[in-house]
């Protein structure tokens, strides 16, 4: 099963695809031309087959020039500004920043192999990249491009998140069952926090108290009080959970269990799982909003909206036949989710307020789209 990655903002975790939606304009080269205005909401999608960038007016559904990027890129994450995207490049073992007012590519930045996972820390100064076939995670001082000291962490990092208050990152070592603490201060990696088997997503709490750990392997989840950087008892799912996300108000996660499914939500005040919610066939993917979580099904290729207020499913939302999708990432500025659909090469909005999806945005035949992140 394809892992992949969402990033909101300076925050990354393993969820979805990376798209970055962002403030900005396109140029006026692009082909089909896409206009913007100061109102216009862009989105960015890696497309790991044709090595490029695509930028995409979500406000009129359309997109733009791709971008060349290096090879395989797999994940981004754009500044709290909205000028810059950062692209892993995973086959290239770099980093390529993307300048959002002309939308060109700049110089790569060489880290480690393998570059899976992007976060910024809040004050936009450091950009830190799991790399997971080195296991270690590379810091880059974003002011100047320069990439630091690689930092030890575990086996095959593919996830980071960073609290709120800047100290600390959390790197997820999906090979060898760990969360590695990085203080970002002394960039020094603290002792490993033990969860469980083949966690491969985590999302940070909205108070930054606790991180939830999608363990896929073992069919928990643990939870990580960051005060203490000690793990709690791990949370009995669903078969296979691979996603995670929790309401803005930090009452409720709502975790994707891939072999079951289904969706397990879990009271984060006591750490009980509710009862399992039925979606569609095997999902993968999960965004909330304050009344709706939106469960993305890859393989009845469907997007299940859950009533955050009654936790019943309403009806599935047909994102395309054979598309594969992936991912999702809300677009609250525009009204609409994305979803990135990967077999097809599409990227369909959903209204937001409608439940309906509009018609794809079709990226190419050969498109093999892997990303999509939300930019402020």
């Amino acid at each position: 099963m394809r892992r992949a990655t969402v990033a909101f903002g300076g925050f990354v975790g393993a969820v979805g695809l990376s798209a970055v939606l962002a403030a900005g304009s396109l140029p006026a080269s692009s082909t089909p031309r896409v206009v913007t205005t100061a109102r216009s909401v862009l989105a960015y999608v890696a497309d790991s087959a044709t090595n490029a960038v695509t930028p995409i007016d979500v406000t009129d559904n359309r997109a733009g020039k791709p971008i060349r990027v290096g090879g395989g890129p797999d994940a981004l994450v754009a500044t709290a500004s909205g000028r810059t995207v950062y692209v892993a490049d995973s086959a290239a073992n770099a980093v390529t920043p993307i300048d959002v007012t002309n939308n060109r590519a700049g110089r790569p930045i060489h880290v480690g192999r393998g570059p899976d996972a992007l976060a910024l820390t809040p004050n936009g100064r450091t950009l830190l990249v799991a790399n997971k076939d080195s296991g270690t995670v590379t810091p880059i001082e974003v002011t100047t491009g320069r990439a630091g000291d690689p930092v030890r962490v575990g086996s095959d990092p593919v996830a980071i998140v960073i609290t709120p208050d800047g100290r600390f990152a959390y790197v997820l070592d999906w090979g060898s069952g760990e969360v590695t603490p990085i203080e970002i201060g002394t960039r020094q990696a603290e002792a490993p926090i033990r969860v469980g088997s083949y966690p491969n997503s985590m999302a940070l709490s909205p108070n930054a108290k606790v991180i939830y750990v999608a363990n896929f392997g073992s069919d928990t989840v643990t939870p990580i009080d960051t005060a203490t950087n000690h793990a709690g008892p791990s949370v009995p799912v669903g078969q296979a959970p691979n996603a995670v996300s929790f309401t803005p108000n930090g009452r409720t996660a709502y975790v994707a269990n891939g072999d079951s499914d289904t969706v397990t939500p879990i009271n984060v005040a006591s750490g009980r799982p509710g009862r399992a919610i039925r979606v569609g066939s095997s999902p993968a993917a999960v965004a909330v909003t304050a009344s709706t979580a939106y469960v993305v099904n890859t393989v009845s290729s469907t997007v299940t909206p859950i009533s955050t207020v009654s936790g019943r499913p309403g009806k599935a939302i047909n994102v395309g036949t054979y598309t594969y999708p992936l991912a999702i990432a809300l677009a609250p500025r525009a009204g609409v989710a994305e979803v990135v659909d990967n077999y097809a090469g599409e990227i369909t909005a959903i209204d937001l307020a409608t439940g309906r999806a509009r018609p794809p945005i079709q990226l190419g035949y050969t498109a093999f789209p892997l990303a999509i992140v939300i930019v402020p």
